[in-house]
């Protein structure tokens, strides 16, 4: 029978131990000795909580800030009524900002961003797009510092690589931390950035062991395992 894995991912195969916790600098160095894929491919990691996500108290979510960005072009859509708001997220680089004629726009099914920031007096509009900003994740919301009247630093930080983490509906957790082009102390600084804040963000009310598994992985790659104590004690 043949194998439904390519020769490339066959041969990343032989450079990591599947049963082995990595700590995370040989974790990175594993994935570098992976065979290339022709694209630049995104690093991503991805958590398995103890929680039960049925839970509100147990959902787990916030940002963190990449100390080397994402290496993603982050395009953002700024809802604004007022002038000195708009004018403040336009000069900060975002790329769609208004208010009444954008929010239209979403209803009609325009979706050409990637991150949506709204002011506290333009969310009592713009909560009216729940149904179709919600399940695309996109719904702006002050736990993530994407319903804030400083609107310019919203996207500045967004722009230079700030990420969200959030619970899916099995526990579990898909964050990027950069692209293969990254060099690996770029790679293992992001990430370490983020394991830290995930670690740190455990719910009062779980029991039992929270941070049940982690791996790090390239778009094409199998994960490689981490080991997460080091996290686990700090926090």
């Amino acid at each position: 029978m043949a194998s439904k894995h390519s020769k490339r991912f066959r041969k990343a195969l032989e450079a990591v131990d599947m049963k082995k916790a990595y700590p995370l600098k040989e974790a990175v160095g594993v994935l570098a000795k992976f065979p290339k894929a022709k694209f630049n491919e995104t690093i991503d990691l991805a958590f398995r909580l103890g929680v039960d996500p049925k839970q509100s108290d147990q959902m787990v979510r916030g940002t963190v800030p990449l100390p080397h960005g994402s290496g993603k072009t982050v395009r953002v859509l700024v809802f604004a009524k007022s002038g000195a708001a708009a004018d403040a997220a336009k000069a900060a680089g975002a790329e769609h900002v208004g208010f009444e004629d954008m929010i239209k726009k979403c209803q009609e099914g325009w979706s050409e961003f990637d991150v949506a920031i709204a002011t506290t007096e333009a969310m009592s509009e713009v909560r009216k797009l729940g149904k179709v900003l919600g399940p695309r994740g996109l719904m702006p919301n002050p736990k993530t510092g994407t319903v804030t009247d400083d609107t310019a630093k919203a996207v500045k930080e967004v722009k230079a690589g700030r990420v969200e983490y959030k619970t899916d509906k099995a526990g579990n957790v898909h964050v990027i931390v950069g692209k293969a082009s990254f060099k690996p102390e770029q790679i293992e600084e992001n990430a370490r950035a983020v394991i830290e804040a995930v670690a740190k963000a455990r719910p009062q009310s779980v029991k039992g062991t929270y941070l049940k598994s982690c791996t790090l992985s390239a778009t094409m790659s199998p994960p490689v395992r981490l080991d997460v104590r080091e996290f686990l004690a700090a926090a």
